[in-house]
């Protein structure tokens, strides 16, 4: 049995997770102004999202939600910034992270409710998180096995088990539950890598990946339509590589 279903079955046992505990608001989901950390979150949501622009209502449902304070060690989880995690990664602000996910918005009926989404980079865990709230089923994959541990652990207290949690190499995707409706790619790529565009859904399916050089990149989306793939650039932004088969070389 894998140290994931280990650490879930786990959980799940001692009940920590039975019933939707967590959900219902015994680590996350607190109303504003219960604690300082619940007002943190809504001033994160109202100052650096929707005032930005972004004003779906179920991303802002997700957002306020999720408690990033469980993804990050950091006296302020919500500041407007990227901040550090294990092995020289880095977790996003948050309006990245929320731009990002809106941008991959599937185009289906359902939305995100159902849909097959793949995060590349599981990195602290937050972004899978965010996926999941929204309602869709998450795979999620990431080099660094120490990483995976982590976030595993954090996805658990906030109450996400159901979100799969795979080691290997980002950048060949994980061909086991494609086709993806969405994919998300949370470090930088000199190019589109092919097999995340083999693997999406052929009507529709989005891939969001920050393209270009170490230095600078292009946040960019495509979107397939059977054979072909329309992209388009969007802001200009600065990740952490994206190391692999199909990315940068360590």
């Amino acid at each position: 049995m894998s140290w994931w279903r280990r650490l879930r079955n786990g959980a799940l046992r001692n009940g920590a997770l039975r019933n939707g505990a967590l959900r219902n608001g015994a680590l996350r989901g607190r109303e504003a102004g219960s604690d300082p950390l619940a007002e943190a979150r809504e001033r994160m949501v109202q100052r650096q999202i929707e005032a930005r622009g972004l004003r779906d209502p179920e991303l802002l449902r997700a957002f306020r939600a999720v408690p990033r304070e469980l993804f990050v060690d950091s006296p302020h989880p919500y500041g407007d910034n990227a901040l550090p995690i294990e092995a020289g990664q880095t977790i996003s602000q948050p309006f990245v992270v929320a731009f990002m996910t809106d941008a991959a918005h599937p185009r289906r009926p359902d939305g995100w409710r159902g849909a097959r989404v793949l995060d590349v980079g599981t990195g602290s865990g937050y972004q899978a998180a965010i996926l999941a709230e929204l309602g869709a089923r998450v795979t999620s994959i990431e080099r660094h096995a120490e990483l995976s541990r982590s976030a595993a652990e954090a996805l658990l207290r906030a109450g996400y088990p159901e979100v799969r949690l795979v080691v290997g190499d980002g950048t060949r995707g994980c061909a086991d539950d494609a086709p993806y409706d969405a994919i998300i790619v949370g470090a930088a790529s000199p190019s589109v890598p092919i097999p995340l565009l083999d693997q999406l859904a052929a009507e529709g399916g989005r891939l969001v990946i920050p393209v270009g050089a170490r230095e600078q990149q292009r946040l960019t989306v495509v979107e397939r339509h059977a054979d072909e793939y329309a992209q388009r650039e969007r802001d200009a932004v600065v990740f952490v590589p994206l190391v692999g088969e199909h990315g940068f070389q360590d």
